[in-house]
């Protein structure tokens, strides 16, 4: 896991996700929404926005993955890894949950985009680190086990949050995928592999952290 630079909000965001979005919120607390859109009008099912069901939000922000996977290279936010167009099934994070604030629901400041193997464990909690809020150093690869660890540089009032998100990074299938990263590596363009460039574009934290264990290969810097 490495810091991540938020990117700009698009200039598309506006009318396609936050607008409707906070629509349909006038909608569900009883308003009249501003604005018209087909098909039948929501029914009220709250008399205040922070009533809202977290369920109950209509999933405009998945308008935003176009922007997002171009943004953010297509790489997770947490995992630093390359989310794959049929198979790695790209999803949004709310950093702050649905069930926590529903004026972040619809803000692209609380967006990270976030591979569904990551998103459906994550939940609607807020114990987890934040992408955009960490520090190089924080985390670390164990190039032996291809698990992720607190790095020394973590400063102590973030472990518990850091130890809280480290599961999240070692499910089985993220450690084989980094394994096969580091592996490909080694072996090389020539030989069916990769080079460190495509590596740093795909797996950034791989790199750098083969690249700080002085484990980079064919001369590589």
């Amino acid at each position: 896991m490495i810091p991540v630079t938020p990117s700009p909000e698009p200039a598309t965001f506006h009318a396609k996700v936050r607008q409707p979005g906070r629509s349909a919120i006038d909608e569900l607390v009883g308003r009249q929404p501003k604005l018209n859109r087909p098909g039948p009008k929501r029914k009220k099912i709250a008399n205040q926005e922070r009533e809202i069901p977290a369920e109950a939000f209509p999933p405009y922000w998945r308008e935003a993955l176009p922007e997002m996977l171009i943004a953010y290279e297509h790489r997770c936010a947490y995992l630093a890894m390359y989310i794959h167009h049929a198979t790695g099934n790209p999803t949004v994070d709310h950093v702050i949950p649905k069930s926590y604030d529903w004026r972040h629901v619809y803000e692209w400041a609380n967006y990270r985009l976030c591979a569904a193997i990551i998103n459906s464990k994550k939940g609607a909690l807020l114990t987890f680190v934040d992408p955009f809020a960490i520090d190089v150093g924080w985390f670390t690869l164990n190039l032996n086990t291809f698990c992720v660890e607190r790095g020394s540089a973590a400063p102590r009032a973030e472990w518990s949050r850091i130890e809280a998100t480290i599961p999240l990074l070692n499910q089985r299938l993220c450690i084989k995928e980094r394994e096969e990263y580091a592996n490909r590596y080694r072996l090389g363009p020539y030989a069916g592999g990769i080079d460190l460039t495509y590596l740093e574009i795909r797996a950034p934290f791989i790199a750098s952290e083969l690249r700080r264990q002085k484990q980079l290969v064919r001369g590589d810097v």
